[in-house]
């Protein structure tokens, strides 16, 4: 029976009243006395690719003259698998320098989303997408998102038929609603309403966010099972054969509130590439009709998984379907990361991938990224594709055009910049948080390079520098750079204070767990140095900092919270663990005196 919904979100009614999400947009843009919106066109904007935001960093200062908080949209685009052309990118760029901060800000989704845009230009930019042959409908809101995929060429000669698949799933789930183009592009008003009946989404849309991504075994770059469905492309004997399909992944949670928490989706069978499109359908419309409409907070597809049930989503995606999901196919992920540098496909042609700290496309003292980016674009010579690592790869570049692009690279110190950023920083991601995020409780984007130059001297002393240990912050606890599919992840609990969580994998195949709380910097960097230096000193041949944390920290304490007697604990010694009677645990280590940290 489909959860009950009498007792709906505001949310939901305002979606099921909103005239297929048009709202009152024609009245909230109209209103110049204010940089805001409407209230409850603030939960349809969404839907139409933005956000509602304010400078946090003048927030006091705006108070304090008794002046609104100073408003604007962040405009994020719909960019399946992370591609984009050229000629695109240069619309992009020119966009971007006369509607917001300037900024192009790769996410951790393989798209740009740009920042600062004020109502006015709201319109405007999205026209010139639009020109451009670029949208932003249905990237934010309760639909599904952008559409991911593996990001390099070079990884498999089937990227391109998986990646066609990619831009099947985002055609067919896209609203249906016209509203998107009437509003923001001055397109013809729908006079016969039935051609606006969305057989997916209906008057509801989905519960909450929906999240969809294709990886190419053996590297996991778009952490595939952090999305709400996860589809593994299973290649044999060089030909696609179909996808293992997994639900119910999604990196959300509230900082003590156990009941809100993330979770890795859980693959539940395979589909033969003919019947993926409709077995991703109807997991969506599972969702769709099962999802909880009430309380917000569960209402991911990770929660109606986990109150229903895994055998009851099989058997039921059976019955939508009318086909019998197989037995999952074998595969392996063995890494998680973007090539950097130059890499040649099956055909010859070359792929560089360029190194962006957080995915800030911007020119500053340290390199010209945006300015060379432009010069690239302009050649016409390579094509452009974001990774979920928030970095880009240059594409299809000719043998002969190879040293052109070349050129560009070195003479705004591209090459220098990608080949000299430590392997840390090459593994690390980080929010946007701070200035611009409401939920934002700490610093993320804007912090964690400084972090990290605090971070990387622990290394070299540790003789690591060369490990590529998977490092990820946010401000909150929301998990948008997926820290806690990470080996060290920092999520932000106040200014300045961060959850220390350790013992996350290197493929995304497991999530690590809270080892301290509410850490200052000097604490992080304190724990940092214990841990580097007992995994340097302990660890087997191989052995990656998550997988030792885990069996040494992690693993050891789950050991002890489940024993039901000290004679069925069994750890080696010293196990930095404080147990008390009743046998609960809590991983107390000493915090090491700031002298200690070199």
């Amino acid at each position: 029976m489909a959860e009950n919904n009498e007792n709906l979100s505001s949310t939901e009614r305002i979606k099921m009243a909103s005239d297929s999400l048009r709202g009152t947009f024609v009245e909230s843009l109209a209103n110049e006395i204010t940089g805001s919106i409407n209230e409850d066109d603030i939960a349809l904007v969404r839907f139409h690719g933005m956000y509602i935001q304010d400078d946090r960093d003048r927030r006091d200062e705006r108070a304090e003259k008794k002046l609104e908080r100073l408003y604007s949209f962040m405009i994020r685009l719909r960019l399946t698998g992370g591609v984009i052309s050229p000629d695109q990118y240069i619309a992009l760029h020119n966009i971007a320098g006369e509607n917001s901060t300037g900024v192009l800000k790769i996410t951790t989704r393989q798209t740009i989303q740009l920042h600062g845009v004020l109502k006015s230009k709201v319109k405007p930019t999205l026209k010139a997408f639009n020109q451009a042959g670029l949208t932003t409908i249905a990237t934010c809101g309760d639909i599904n998102r952008n559409v991911l995929c593996s990001s390099h060429p070079m990884q498999s000669p089937l990227h391109a038929e998986v990646f066609s698949y990619a831009k099947e799933i985002a055609a067919q789930m896209l609203p249906k609603t016209n509203a998107y183009y009437e509003i923001w592009l001055d397109g013809e008003k729908i006079a016969d309403k039935k051609l606006e009946e969305d057989p997916l989404y209906q008057n509801r849309y989905m519960p909450r966010k929906f999240k969809v991504g294709i990886a190419i075994p053996p590297n996991n770059d778009i952490d595939v099972l952090g999305n709400d469905l996860a589809l593994i492309a299973i290649i044999e004997n060089d030909e696609l054969k179909g996808f293992n399909i997994a639900i119910g992944g999604g990196m959300s949670a509230t900082h003590g509130n156990p009941d809100h928490y993330a979770r890795l989706a859980s693959v539940i069978g395979f589909v033969s590439k003919e019947k993926a499109l409709k077995a991703v359908y109807e997991v969506a419309t599972i969702q769709r009709d099962y999802g909880n409409r009430s309380d917000r907070k569960v209402a991911r597809l990770k929660y109606t998984v986990d109150r229903l049930g895994l055998p009851f989503w099989k058997e039921e995606l059976e019955r939508r379907c009318g086909f019998e999901i197989e037995e999952a196919r074998p595969y392996k992920f063995e890494s998680r990361k973007d090539f950097y540098g130059w890499e040649q496909n099956h055909e010859g042609l070359w792929y560089y991938t360029v190194y962006i700290e957080n995915g800030r496309i911007l020119d500053d003292e340290k390199v010209s990224l945006k300015s060379a980016l432009l010069e690239v674009a302009k050649t016409g010579k390579a094509g452009f594709t974001f990774t979920c690592n928030q970095n880009l790869v240059l594409t299809d570049i000719q043998p002969q055009d190879k040293d052109t692009i070349q050129e560009i690279l070195e003479q705004f110190r591209i090459k220098e910049h990608t080949d000299n950023a430590s392997a840390l920083r090459k593994n690390a991601m980080a929010c946007v948080a701070l200035n611009t995020c409401p939920l934002a409780l700490a610093e993320a984007q804007r912090y964690m390079p400084v972090l990290l130059d605090k971070i990387e001297p622990l290394l070299i002393k540790h003789d690591l520098q060369s490990d590529e240990i998977v490092m990820r912050m946010t401000g909150c606890p929301n998990g948008c750079s997926r820290p806690y599919a990470s080996e060290i992840g920092l999520v932000g609990t106040a200014m300045g204070k961060y959850n220390l969580q350790i013992g996350g994998d290197r493929i995304g195949e497991r999530l690590n767990k809270l080892y301290k709380e509410s850490l200052n910097e000097d604490e992080i960097l304190a724990e940092l140095d214990y841990l580097f230096g007992t995994f340097k000193n302990e660890r087997t041949d191989g052995e990656t900092f998550g997988d030792f944390a885990f069996k040494k920290w992690v693993h050891s304490a789950e050991l002890i919270r489940t024993a039901s007697s000290f004679s069925e604990i069994n750890l080696p010694k010293p196990y930095h663990v404080d147990l008390n009677e009743d046998y609960t645990v809590k991983l107390e280590l000493p915090v090491r005196k700031e002298k200690d940290v070199r």
